[in-house]
């Protein structure tokens, strides 16, 4: 499952006039069956959402007052995300006229046309704050919130990653929470400007475009929209004729193949450099000290010290983590059964929050070995094994991947023997030499070889690091 969560906003979309149908909260309940967590993410003040919704509790979280609050219907408790506002400020606006004006724990919101009044104020009294507006509101806050760090606050509250997010809105306000979500969806009845953004519109309108869109997310899991695999496909390299070649995020296996000294361990690098520009969070298993100069990654384990599994679980329910498991100090021979004690509480996670998104285990013949592969099959989806032949990985491992990357001078034997082993034909124009840098790239489904120029798009892969969720405490407060 790609998308573990469902972030709505309210009014317009949600609900019509303040309101949502049963219908409605029905598709809701359908996707917290699934399994999927879901989140509310509104402008409104949340005591006034209390007494018009009263199915909160079918939220995890709700993200109120536009990023400002941060509630949990299950005990009641909440957590603000950002400073009361001034109330110099509130009686200013009164005094010049600004009504209805209503105050929240952080927001202070009226209606159009009093917008320029606003700004008059905050430029008067000097203040450091946003307007924000929604289909004629006007909603003030302190400028560093909105709903997207909302939306990250409770996504580090619950252990998920961005990327494992569809969202849906409609209007001005939802831009930055959408822009967050690996899929955003617009309902019908959504302003233009973010029909024209987001990855889907719904043909249905409000309350009923959800539950379209809950119903495509229960069918297929929303694998059709091309638009999110062109926004979040991360490189590979530059193919000989001068484009860029991508791959699918959540797509099957990656194979990197060739003897020792041949840069296999640089190309897998340059290929986590990527993932971790892009956010997504990786694991590897490190046989030889090799991933040594990943920065930006927690590391466990050393020449000295073998790493314990409960330490590599830990670390991995932080979202914002990407961890490098050194096993130099584990014996060979036991190195299969450390990766195959890991794999359950590998698989749970990703059952629960689609985390780590990718695996790479180096030489990985180690962590694979027939006699333990056992249950580790069921991680071979969002993973990359790095061996020296294809001969030293299981069959299995062959059979799910779908992309064979071949480096150093001996690529084109590399090559010969995966398709050999994998019964798949073997590409005549891979009998030409490789140049200094150059790589075969072969895709299975399309039996197309491609060189590859560079490393994944060519970064100093020791500069890369995984760009931040939120700094703010997870830690909830009563």
């Amino acid at each position: 499952m790609r998308y573990h969560c469902l972030a709505c906003d309210y009014d317009g979309t949600l609900a019509l006039e303040g309101l949502v149908s049963a219908n409605t909260v029905a598709s809701l309940r359908r996707a917290r069956a699934s399994g999927r967590r879901l989140l509310l993410v509104t402008g409104r003040e949340l005591e006034e959402l209390g007494t018009i919704f009263p199915h909160l509790n079918e939220f995890d979280l709700v993200v109120a007052e536009n990023g400002a609050v941060l509630y949990r219907p299950r005990d009641g408790r909440t957590r603000l995300l950002a400073g009361a506002p001034s109330p110099r400020f509130v009686e200013e606006l009164r005094q010049r006229g600004v009504g209805p004006i209503s105050v929240g724990h952080a927001i202070v919101a009226t209606w159009q046309p009093h917008e320029q009044t606003v700004l008059e104020v905050i430029r008067d009294l000097g203040l450091e704050l946003q307007v924000i507006f929604n289909k004629g509101a006007v909603m003030v806050l302190p400028a560093s919130v909105n709903k997207a760090t909302g939306l990250r606050a409770a996504l580090l509250e619950l252990g998920l990653s961005v990327h494992n997010v569809v969202g849906v809105g409609d209007a001005e306000n939802d831009h930055a929470f959408l822009d967050c979500c690996e899929c955003s969806v617009a309902v019908a009845n959504a302003i233009p400007t973010l029909r024209q953004k987001v990855d889907l519109v719904t043909t249905t309108d409000h309350g009923e475009g959800v539950q379209e869109l809950i119903t495509r997310l229960l069918d297929d899991d929303l694998s059709d929209i091309d638009r999110v695999r062109e926004r979040h496909c991360p490189g590979l390299g530059t193919a000989d004729d001068g484009h860029p070649v991508r791959f699918d995020p959540y797509g099957d296996p990656l194979l990197i193949l060739g003897p020792t000294g041949s840069g296999k361990s640089t190309w897998g690098m340059g290929l986590l450099g990527q993932l971790a520009i892009a956010g997504y969070q990786f694991l590897v298993i490190d046989t030889e000290g090799d991933y040594g100069p990943l920065q930006g990654v927690t590391r466990l384990g050393s020449l000295q010290q073998p790493p314990a599994i409960e330490d590599v679980a830990r670390l991995l329910t932080d979202p914002l983590q990407n961890v490098v498991v050194n096993l130099a100090r584990v014996p060979v021979h036991d190195r299969s059964r450390f990766f195959a004690d890991l794999c359950p509480q590998l698989g749970n996670l990703r059952k629960q929050t689609g985390r780590p998104h990718w695996i790479l285990l180096d030489e990985a013949r180690q962590a694979l070995a027939a006699e333990n592969c056992g249950d580790s099959k069921i991680l071979f989806q969002q993973s990359v094994l790095v061996s020296v032949a294809p001969e030293a990985l299981p069959a299995e491992a062959l059979t799910a991947a779908s992309r064979a990357v071949a480096v150093g001078s001996a690529a084109r034997n590399s090559l010969k023997e995966y398709c050999r082993r994998s019964r798949v034909s073997y590409p005549a124009s891979a009998d030409g030499d490789l140049v200094a840098g150059e790589s075969f790239l072969y895709d299975v489904a399309t039996a197309q070889l491609r060189r590859l120029r560079e490393i994944p798009g060519g970064i100093d892969h020791g500069t890369a690091t995984p760009q931040p969720q939120s700094e703010i405490s997870p830690s909830f407060h009563p």
